[in-house]
This record gives C-alpha cells, sequence and structure tokens, in this order.
C-alpha cells in the first residue's frame, strides 16, 4: 500500500506544477497587456505624437495667421527637437511639411532649423525635399537655408545612392548665384569619377568667366581634374585658400547639445568638429575646428554585401579590421568629413594603400582650414587657443605624417605663412616637428620661405629653441635624404618628392637644395656657438646634424660632400668635454671613408665630381686635428688657428704648443691626471709629459680608448697608426695621403 502511494505521489505533484505555470503565464500575459494598453494610451495623449499626426495630416492652404494649433504643435516638436533631437521618421514628416508650403513660406525656416536628427537623416526624404526644389515657389533664403541643413547633417544621412543617382538634377542649381557656393560643396560630396562630364565641365568654366576665380567653382573643378584630367584643361592653383566656408549654420551648437545629452557622438559632418566656448573670443567669428571630426558616425546601416549589390559602395567606417578592409578595398565610401580619416587607423591604411588622389584632396582641404582658422586668422597668432587641445590637433597630425611617411601640402603651405608671426614659444616642439616634415623646397625659394624667418627666431630666442631648431633641421635633411634615397631613379635620376603628387626634381635640384639646407644650417651654428659661449647642449645637437651631412654620399647615395665650417670644427676641437672631441673624431673619420669612396669612383664614372676644394679643406682639418692632439704642434704657422709669438709668451703658459693634445688638453686632462696616477702611484711631483714616453704612450692611448671613445679611436687608427714611429713628420704625411 506504502509503494503504491509513493508511485501516484510524482504525477499529482506534475500536475500541480503544470498548473502554477498556466496561472504563471495567464498573468504574466495579462501584465504585457496592461503595458502595451497603457504605451498606446501615453502615446495618444502625447503632445508630439499628436503634432506629427497634424503636420502630417494638415491640408494645404491651411492659414497660420491666428491658429494658436499650428503655434501649439510647432513648439512640441522644438521641445523635443532641441532637448533629444527627431527620430527618422519624424525628420520625414517635418521636412516634407516645411518643403511642400502647404502652410506658406512663413513657417519654413523655423521648421528646418529645428530639424535636429537624434541618430540618422532618412535619404528618401532629403531626395524628396530636393525635388521640391524645382517647383520654383520656395524663396530663397529658405533653399540656401536647407542646403545649408543638407551639408551640416550629411553624414548623418543613411545612404547616399538615391542622392547620387540625381545628381545632373542638382548641378542644375550652380546656375542661381546665390545657391552656387553650396550647390558646389554639395557636388564635392556627391562627386564619382562617373559624375564628371564635358557639359559639366563646360558650365563650370563659363560660371567662372561670369563669376571670376571662385574658390568654390576651383574646388569642385580640381576635385573634377582628378577624376578626369584630360577634360579638365585648366590649371588649378597649387595653393588655394579654402573655397567652402565653414557656415555658422543654426544647428551645430545645438547638435552639440543633443550630443552631450544623449551620451552619444555626432556625427562628423559637424564640420569640423564645432565646439562651444566658454570664453567670447575678441573676435566676432568663434573658431573651433581642433577637435577631429568622429571617424565613426552615428549612422547604423548594415553594410551592403556581395550578395545584395556589387555596385553598392560600404561605409568606411562599417569597417572594423584590415580584412574587412581588403575584401571591400574597390568598395569603400568616403565620409563626407575628411578630417575624421585623421582619428581612424584603417582609415590610414586605405589611404596609404589606395593613394586615392581625391580623398588627399579633400583631407588637404579640410587640414588647411583647420590650420589656418586657428592659427593665422586669430589676432593673436593663435595663443588664446587651448593649449591642450591645440596639443591635441597637432600631436594627432604628426602621428598621421609619421604614419604616412609623407607630410600634406596642406600643412605646408601654413608653415611657410605662420613662420612669419611665429613667437618661437608656442608649441615648439609640435610645430619643429611639422617643419622637419615639409618636403624638398626649391633651392630658388627656401631662402624666403624658410630660412629668413628661421634665421630671425633663431637670433632672438632661447637656447632651447636653439637646439630644437637644430634637432628640426637633423630631421628635414634626414627625411630628404632618405626621399632621395627611395625616389631617385636609374635612368634620368629624377627624385619624385611626394608619392602623392606630380611634383619632379631633378638630381641637380635636389643637390642644390640639400646644399642651400647644409650651408645655413652651418651659418646658425656658428654664430649660435658664439652667442651661447659654445654651450655643450648646443653643440651636440650640432654634431647630430653633421653626423648626417658626413655620410650623405655612403648612406643615402648622394654625390654632395660638405665639410663644416671652421666657426664649428674649431670650437668643437677645443671644447671642454670629451665626448664633443671624440664626435668629432668620428665625424672626420666618417669624412674620409665617404671621401675616399667618391674619388675612387669619381675615376670610373663621370656622373658626378666632388670639388677640388673640399678635399683640400679637409686635408686641412685632419692636419690640424693630428698636430693639435698627437703632434703636439698647436699654434704653429700653416696651423687654422694661429697667434702672434709675442702674445703666446705673454700668456706665461709654459709649452704653449702642447696646451691641446691628448695630455694636456682641457677635454681629458682629468683622463691623464688618473692615469698618472695609476701608473705612478708613488710619484709626489706629477709630471704629465712623463705619459709621452714610448710605453707609457700606449698605455695611456689603451686606457683613454676603453673609456668608449671610439671616434678617437677610429680616427688615429685610420690616419695615424702607420706613423705611430714617424716621429713628428707625422702630419704631413696625414695630409698627403688625402691629396
Amino acid at each position: 500500500m506504502a509503494a503504491k502511494l509513493n508511485l501516484s505521489g510524482p504525477p499529482d505533484s506534475d500536475t500541480s506544477s503544470v498548473s502554477d505555470l498556466t496561472v504563471s503565464s495567464r498573468s504574466s500575459n495579462r501584465s504585457l497587456r496592461i503595458a502595451e494598453k497603457e504605451k498606446r494610451k501615453n502615446e495618444a495623449e502625447d503632445p508630439f505624437v499628436l503634432a506629427l499626426r497634424y503636420f502630417t495630416d494638415v491640408e494645404a492652404g491651411t492659414p497660420v495667421t491666428g491658429n494658436d494649433d499650428v503655434e501649439r504643435h510647432l513648439v512640441a516638436v522644438e521641445k523635443v527637437a532641441y532637448s533629444r533631437g527627431l527620430s527618422p521618421e519624424a525628420i520625414s514628416i517635418m521636412l516634407e511639411f516645411a518643403m511642400s508650403l502647404r502652410m506658406g513660406t512663413t513657417l519654413c525656416g523655423r521648421v528646418l532649423k529645428c530639424l535636429l536628427p537624434a541618430a540618422t537623416v532618412p535619404q528618401e526624404a532629403v531626395v524628396r525635399a530636393v525635388v521640391w526644389l524645382g517647383v520654383g515657389k520656395i524663396p530663397v533664403t529658405t533653399q540656401v537655408l536647407f542646403i545649408k541643413w543638407v551639408l551640416t547633417v550629411f553624414d548623418m544621412i543613411d545612404s547616399k545612392d538615391q542622392l547620387r543617382a540625381i545628381y545632373g538634377f542638382i548641378f542644375n542649381f550652380v546656375t542661381d548665384e546665390n545657391l552656387c557656393p553650396f550647390i558646389c560643396h554639395l557636388l564635392y560630396l556627391l562627386t564619382r569619377k562617373e559624375s564628371v562630364r564635358v557639359f559639366r565641365v563646360r558650365k563650370l568654366l563659363e560660371l567662372q568667366s561670369k563669376l571670376g576665380r571662385q574658390p568654390f567653382l576651383l574646388h569642385l573643378l580640381s576635385l573634377y581634374k582628378v577624376f578626369c584630367p584630360e577634360l579638365v584643361t585648366l590649371s588649378i592653383p597649387s595653393r588655394m585658400r579654402s573655397g567652402f566656408r565653414n557656415h555658422n549654420s543654426p544647428w551645430k551648437s545645438a547638435l552639440i547639445g543633443i550630443q552631450k545629452r544623449n551620451g552619444a557622438q555626432v556625427a562628423s559632418s559637424i564640420t569640423p568638429a564645432i565646439t562651444v566656448k566658454e570664453k567670447s573670443s575678441s573676435r566676432k567669428r568663434k573658431h573651433r575646428h581642433l577637435e577631429l571630426p568622429a571617424p565613426n558616425p552615428v549612422v547604423n546601416k548594415p553594410a551592403q554585401t556581395e550578395t545584395s549589390s556589387s555596385r553598392k559602395l560600404v561605409p568606411l567606417v562599417q569597417l572594423h579590421s584590415v580584412s574587412q578592409l581588403l575584401e571591400n578595398m574597390h568598395r569603400i565610401e568616403l565620409p563626407a568629413q575628411m578630417g575624421s580619416l585623421l582619428g581612424s587607423s584603417l582609415a590610414l591604411q586605405y589611404l596609404d594603400c589606395v593613394q586615392d588622389e581625391s580623398a588627399l584632396l579633400r583631407l588637404n582641404f579640410w587640414l588647411g582650414y583647420a590650420l589656418h582658422e586657428e592659427f593665422l586668422f586669430c589676432g593673436d597668432g593663435g595663443a588664446n587657443q587651448n593649449s591642450e587641445e591645440s596639443l591635441q590637433f597637432l600631436n594627432k597630425l604628426l602621428s598621421t605624417q609619421h604614419f604616412l611617411q609623407e607630410g600634406f601640402s596642406s600643412s605646408e603651405a601654413f608653415l611657410y605663412k605662420f613662420l612669419t608671426v611665429w613667437n618661437g614659444s608656442l608649441l615648439r616642439p609640435e610645430i619643429l616637428d611639422l617643419l622637419s616634415n615639409i618636403p624638398v623646397v626649391p633651392s630658388s625659394q627656401i631662402g624666403r620661405l624658410l630660412f629668413e624667418p628661421l634665421m630671425q627666431l633663431f637670433f632672438t630666442s632661447s637656447l632651447f629653441f636653439k637646439c630644437g631648431l637644430m634637432d628640426c633641421l637633423n630631421n628635414m635633411l634626414l627625411k630628404w635624404l632618405t626621399w632621395h634615397s627611395v625616389y631617385a631613379l636609374e635612368d634620368d635620376l629624377d627624385i619624385s618628392l611626394n608619392s602623392h603628387t606630380s611634383i619632379n626634381m631633378t638630381l641637380s635640384g635636389f643637390k642644390d637644395s640639400v646644399m642651400e639646407l647644409v650651408l645655413f644650417a652651418g651659418r646658425l651654428a656658428s654664430v649660435g656657438l658664439q652667442l651661447e659661449g659654445c654651450n655643450s647642449l648646443l653643440l651636440s645637437f650640432i654634431l647630430d646634424f653633421y653626423e648626417t651631412v658626413c655620410d650623405m654620399f655612403l648612406k643615402y647615395g648622394l654625390p654632395l660632400v660638405l665639410m663644416p665650417p671652421p666657426g664649428v670644427f674649431y670650437p668643437t676641437l677645443f671644447a671642454t668635454d670629451p665626448v664633443s672631441v671624440d664626435r668629432l673624431a668620428y665625424i672626420m673619420y666618417r669624412y674620409k671613408v665617404n671621401l675616399t669612396s667618391a674619388k675612387s669612383q669619381e675615376r670610373v664614372t663621370e656622373a658626378f665630381h666632388i670639388s677640388r676644394q673640399t678635399f683640400q679643406q679637409f686635408n686641412n682639418y685632419v692636419v690640424v686635428m693630428t698636430n693639435c692632439l698627437w703632434n703636439s704642434r698647436v699654434f704653429h704657422p700653416g696651423m687654422g688657428v694661429q697667434l702672434g709669438e709675442e702674445l703666446l709668451l705673454k700668456s706665461n703658459v709654459p709649452q704653449y704648443w702642447t696646451s691641446f693634445d691628448l695630455i694636456h688638453h682641457p677635454a681629458f686632462r682629468s683622463y691623464a691626471v688618473d692615469f698618472h696616477q695609476q701608473c705612478w702611484p708613488g710619484r709626489k711631483d706629477m709630471d704629465l709629459n712623463s705619459i709621452k714616453l714610448s710605453k707609457p704612450w700606449s698605455w695611456y692611448l689603451e686606457y683613454l680608448f676603453t673609456q668608449g671613445y671610439d671616434g678617437l679611436k677610429q680616427f688615429f687608427q685610420d690616419n695615424i697608426s702607420q706613423l705611430q714611429t714617424a716621429g713628428d713628420g707625422r702630419g704631413d704625411g696625414v695630409s698627403s695621403q688625402q691629396r
């Protein structure tokens, strides 16, 4: 009986559980129905929903004057728009209402100003609105306001295929002088290679003859020329001011407010990344272009796949890996605001691989505008800029240029102008780093563009600026030499200075530019060492520069050897720190290696020639160094530095001719004293001349070289090792070897 009860227990339990689940499910479904009903009730009573329904159903010809309903509903829409933005459906309804003029032209401007999208803008609504422009009843001011709105929210439009399909319809509006600047800007964003046609080029040229060389026309023509150079024979200026103005439209600050409240990024079309200033500027126009546009717009439309249509473009911002980039390399749709490329490593990969001329052109326009507006057009030269914001912007620009291994033409043009107003201290490291990235400047222009403003800054600035400028010139020379070694062609010896441009320079022209740069740096170094009392820090940067110069032939294949000026050589030779003297010895050793190699190749080919004056100057320097450091014959006749006998005797320096040898030189005297104490520990009277004896001298050299002075070791082994037993006539032998 017990067993029977136990067996009958579980079925009763299962029945109870099923019953409980059924009751719970019914209760849950009832709660959902109640919640859904409550939601529909709230929506039916929501003023915003009622307002959208009103503007959807309102009949054409409804009066505005005295109509309290339209005012109440429009206020409800504005409240939502300025607080959290409008949904795509609301954008479509309100845009259709405004452009169709169902209630006349009174409310059009007000409605357009409150079209602040919370997420995306439906393309269909924009296309319908563009079509309404052709009706001919919309006032010109409203048409201009509408085009400005389209330009502002361009990147928030969910797709662009239908807009490109009506490219010809939009192009027809360029004949309107009021709309032309804005239509050119919109066409610039929509243009693809298939959009360029002969009749459109002719129309733009005709407008240019009528309106003059307007920047907005030139920029659109320059883009046409990039796609179809055979159709645009017009000569486009290499440097143009920004053609598409950054209009202070009524939506930008409001969109920033929506961005902050929603905690999401506004699309990158808010050109170029406007923020609200906390302090008012002294200028009427408030500039804020240093923040990069967001690399990922709010558009969340899924990327088109190959299965849907091979002609569909994939927005670059929807790709998240290099593999996706490679798969869609030829179907990439770039963002409208090209500044966003600077903030995306994947976009830079695309830019570097594809080398899209149109993308680089647009990026240069945006970058040039931002730099000029923020640093040049401000009365204080950008001194009131938020230093942190400026620093971040310039660092992002520098990292982009380092990634691409070349500078932008817009930043180059900006620097040439900025150097004339720069105080030398504002963002000094970043400006000098940008300066080091400029491409080779023709020798006929380099003095006016670079040397004159830099010379004024160098002689009137601090020691740290002098050091920074010498480091900048060294980096500039390194990049120029690297471009030469990479892009020099063996046949005609022409050099393509920039992989993204058609600028070419002959080898002779390149050599002239490099020579001008080296000679300019030598003049600065000579005078700078005098002004700063041969400061060791400045001397270190100067020697960095000449370590690059001495190896130009062997490391970079440039048939050019330039010696340092006496104003650099002699202060370094007589420097009080041993590191500088050692580096000078290494530089002279590398000069000899380069000159020897150049001499041997000069005998084989006549393609280049090192001047005899260069060999003579090198020989003179080697003789001076040998006689000074090794032979103890400083200040003798024939030396580069000569003093009168009477003046030397009045100095009361015993054996003055030995004052700068390896034992008595101020840079090495401490080593000589230390060696003397180790070699003769019991002596009370110190006689440094005893080190010159045969065995102590060789020990001293070995001791000196173990301290890490490899430059001295290489110089002496290369020039004096074979003459160690030749007495005092060693220096002349070295000189004769080089001749």
